[in-house]
């Protein structure tokens, strides 16, 4: 990048995200996911409910002593707070760096049966010069690979690569940090020795393309799926072949020039996910900031306790912070033994 004073200024934006203990919430559910997950929950799938449940998530008292950033998805960066201040002015003001999902969703790629790339290019340039201007430091764009018989191909894990790469590229220019996240999926019945080969071509053909394209690694971050047995698999790895396979796979594709992963959810139970990054952070010292950008397993447990009534909003954020808090020692691997899954 020539522009010395914007590659700064994402050098600051990435010291602050990646500042241990903290790690990044990502509450940026489209309006369809984040109102299914409010009437699972018997909470009127409304535009208000959908404010004042992110309301009660960002404003948790002292959310910036374990929370760096958040995921924002349109409609939230867009919101204002029943005082009247913007969601990311007020996020800003707790600590909190705003960050802004731009992807468009995974859509069924061409002659590819069973496989997805992600939408979200078109006119992102002046999408993302809108999203600076209301305050977004950060940025998120997901690819999703698919493990299944015959699955992913190598036409799948390129083209997702490519467009992760072209959104990189347009972030850096923008001067908004890159969280490039290619997520292997864990639904399936697959073995962990089958996610460690998909993840190590996917994270090698996106590495590639990062650099074809002129990204700086120096500049971004990576959001990755944790090495893990599909969901459905009959033998379930340990955390510690979790955690051993996880850092084998990185160490083996992931530059040391990127300053920082953090790890998705990807479905995993808020504990389980505490217990993974835990037991990841104690392997050692590593070549990046090992810390996570959850969505899920930090926000559940709050959902359930707020169920659409400001009267339970001081418990909801309570249940939130305690996620946040195992989440935040974790990610220095000092997960209290009774905390882990």
């Amino acid at each position: 990048m020539s522009d010395t004073t914007t590659s700064e200024q994402l050098a600051e934006t990435i010291k602050h995200l990646l500042a241990p203990p903290r790690g990044i919430l990502a509450a940026d559910e489209s309006i369809g996911t984040m109102s299914s997950r409010l009437e699972k929950a018997g909470v009127p799938p409304t535009k208000e409910m959908r404010a004042a449940y992110r309301e009660v998530l960002g404003t948790a008292p002292g959310l910036g002593e374990t929370v760096s950033g958040i995921i924002l998805f349109d409609e939230t960066i867009r919101q204002v707070l029943a005082d009247g201040t913007a969601f990311p002015e007020a996020l800003a003001a707790g600590g909190v760096a705003p960050g802004i999902k731009v992807d468009t969703g995974a859509k069924p790629l061409v002659s590819a049966p069973g496989e997805t790339v992600t939408e979200g290019l078109d006119g992102l340039r002046e999408r993302l010069a809108e999203y600076r201007e209301m305050g977004a430091k950060f940025a998120k764009f997901r690819a999703v690979i698919h493990i299944g018989d015959g699955l992913p191909t190598d036409y799948a894990i390129a083209v997702n690569a490519h467009a992760l790469a072209r959104y990189a590229a347009l972030c850096q220019e923008a001067g908004i940090v890159p969280i490039v996240e290619p997520e292997v999926l864990m639904d399936g019945d697959n073995t962990i020795e089958r996610c460690e080969e998909v993840t190590t071509a996917t994270l090698r053909k996106v590495f590639a393309e990062l650099q074809a394209q002129r990204v700086s690694l120096e500049l971004m971050l990576l959001k990755p799926n944790m090495v893990v047995s599909g969901k459905k698999c009959p033998v379930q790895a340990s955390v510690e072949d979790v955690a051993e396979a996880t850092v084998r796979c990185f160490r083996r594709v992931v530059p040391a020039a990127v300053p920082g992963i953090v790890f998705l959810s990807g479905g995993q139970s808020p504990e389980l996910a505490s217990a993974h990054l835990n037991a990841i952070n104690k392997l050692g010292p590593q070549p990046w900031r090992l810390s996570f950008s959850f969505g899920r397993a930090l926000v559940d447990p709050a959902l359930a306790a707020w169920v659409g009534d400001d009267a339970n909003r001081a418990i909801a954020q309570e249940a939130l912070l305690d996620r946040t808090r195992a989440n935040a020692d974790a990610s220095i691997g000092e997960l209290a033994e009774s905390l882990v899954a």
